[in-house]
C-alpha cells in the first residue's frame, strides 16, 4: 500500500480506493473489532493512520492466504511483532513472484511464436507450471517408486480435482497457521485433530510411505515435520519458522500417541 502525500492519516474513502476495496468493508472490520480507525473527524468520517495501515495491509494479506475473518482476528491478536509476520509474507510473496514471472514468461513465448508460426517448445510452454519441483528429493527420500505413484496420481487427475486437492491443501495450511496463532499447545486437542487431519491428507497420497501397506509412517510423517521446519520453503506455509515448529511439535505428540 502507497500513498501519494504523506499526511498524519488518510480518510475511509482514500484508503477504501488505495486498498481495492469499501468504505463498508472497513466499517464492518471496524464493529468486529479487527481495524479501528485512528480517529473520527467532525464530519463523522473514519481516519486511519500508518499503524492502522500497517494492520490493515496485514489482513489483505492474510486474506490472501486464505484465512476468514476470525482466523484473521486470532492471528493478529497473538502476534507480538507485526514486522516479523510481514517478513514471513515477504517470502512467501518473493516465491509466487517467482513462480508467476515464469507463468508470465512462458506463455509470452507461445504468444510469440504461435504469431511468428514458429515452433513451441513444451519445456518453454509449461515452465512454472511444474508440480514435479521437490522430485530430487522425494526420490532420495523415499524412493523413484514413490515418486513415480503419486506423479501417476497427479497426472490422472482432471484440473477440477486438481483444484480441488489444492484447496484441501490451502485450508490446511491455514488452519494449522491461525492455531499456532492463536497460542493453543501442540499437544491440544485442537492440534491433535489438525495433527490427525494432516496425516489424513498424507495419507491419501499414492505412493508415499504413509498410503503403503507396511510403509514406515512414523519416520516418514516425522521426517516431514522436520523438513518444515529447516526448509524456508516449508516452513513459509506454516507462518514461519516458529509456526513450523509448532505443526512439527503436534505432529511429534501425535505419532507418539496414535501410531
Amino acid at each position: 500500500m502507497s500513498t501519494e502525500e504523506n499526511p498524519a492519516d488518510w480518510s475511509i474513502q482514500h484508503i477504501a480506493a488505495l486498498a481495492g476495496t469499501t468504505s463498508r468493508t472497513l466499517r464492518h472490520y471496524d464493529t468486529i473489532g479487527l481495524l479501528a480507525p485512528s480517529r473520527i473527524a467532525g464530519n463523522g468520517y473514519r481516519h486511519y493512520d500508518q499503524q492502522a495501515l500497517v494492520r490493515l495491509q496485514r489482513i489483505l494479506l492474510l486474506r490472501e492466504l486464505g484465512l476468514g475473518l476470525p482466523a484473521i482476528a486470532e492471528v493478529l491478536t497473538a502476534e507480538t511483532s507485526a514486522t516479523d509476520a510481514l517478513r514471513t509474507h515477504v517470502e512467501w510473496l518473493r516465491g509466487e513472484q517467482e513462480r508467476l514471472g515464469r507463468l508470465i514468461a512462458s506463455v509470452e513465448k507461445t504468444i510469440s511464436a504461435q504469431s511468428q508460426g514458429g515452433s513451441i517448445m513444451a519445456k518453454d510452454m509449461l515452465d512454472g507450471f511444474d508440480h514435479t519441483a521437490h522430485k530430487d528429493e522425494v526420490e532420495q527420500r523415499w524412493g523413484k517408486e514413490a515418486y513415480a505413484r503419486s506423479d501417476a496420481w497427479w497426472r490422472g487427475m482432471d484440473a477440477s480435482e486438481q483444484a480441488a486437492w489444492k484447496g484441501r491443501v490451502a485450508e490446511l495450511g491455514s488452519d494449522w497457521i491461525a492455531a499456532f496463532s492463536s497460542g493453543i499447545a501442540p499437544e491440544s486437542p485442537d492440534a491433535q485433530e489438525l495433527a490427525r487431519r494432516h496425516v489424513e491428507w498424507l495419507s491419501s497420497i499414492p505412493g508415499t510411505p504413509a498410503a503403503t501397506a507396511g510403509g514406515d509412517v512414523r519416520g516418514y510423517v516425522l521426517g516431514l515435520a522436520e523438513m518444515y521446519v529447516a526448509d524456508p520453503r516449508f516452513s513459509a506455509n506454516y507462518g514461519g519458522t516458529e509456526g513450523a515448529s509448532f505443526v512439527r511439535d503436534a505432529l511429534g505428540t501425535y505419532v507418539e500417541r496414535e501410531l
